[in-house]
């Protein structure tokens, strides 16, 4: 028995998941509507055969994945007001770097993690490391240099 990877979305993401899914399904329908190219070309295998089914073998491939994605996918969901005190998945956490920069960042799951948009992944180091941590505790990050990040703010959306 394999153990499937779990993946944590937001409500946009699962949506933008769902949406490439469904454009890649239309796109293997029209692809294999349309005429397929003979396998043979005089004597040898016809290139456009090739082409076309290394191009059907690679949507295959991603809708495979797509589908396993949405088979394993979970919700991002913000915490009761209990947990908020509480840095998790979803989170947008304020921090300060080495008491002297400060920095922002929104905790989701590895499919939407965009470090330049501030969106890191809860597997990064950084976000395992911020996890489960309250405002004022400082955090010790070792990746590839060690880094004392002291947590400012931690909000939800709503």
């Amino acid at each position: 028995m394999t153990t499937e990877t779990t993946y944590y979305l937001t409500k946009e993401g699962l949506e933008r998941i769902k949406k490439e899914y469904k454009l890649l399904v239309e796109f293997k329908k029209a692809k294999t509507r349309g005429e397929v190219p003979s396998v043979l070309h005089s004597e040898e295998i016809n290139p456009e055969y090739l082409a076309f089914q290394e191009d059907l073998s690679l949507l295959e491939v991603r809708l495979s994945e797509h589908e396993a994605i949405l088979r394993n996918a979970k919700l991002i969901v913000p915490p009761r007001a209990a947990g908020c005190k509480l840095v998790s998945l979803g989170a947008k956490v304020t921090i300060l770097v080495d008491e002297k920069d400060i920095d922002e960042f929104e905790i989701v799951g590895t499919l939407e993690a965009n470090p330049s948009l501030g969106r890191i992944s809860n597997e990064s180091p950084v976000g395992k490391a911020l996890l489960g941590h309250m405002v004022g505790e400082r955090v010790l990050v070792s990746s590839p240099t060690e880094t004392t990040f002291t947590i400012q703010k931690i909000r939800y959306r709503s």
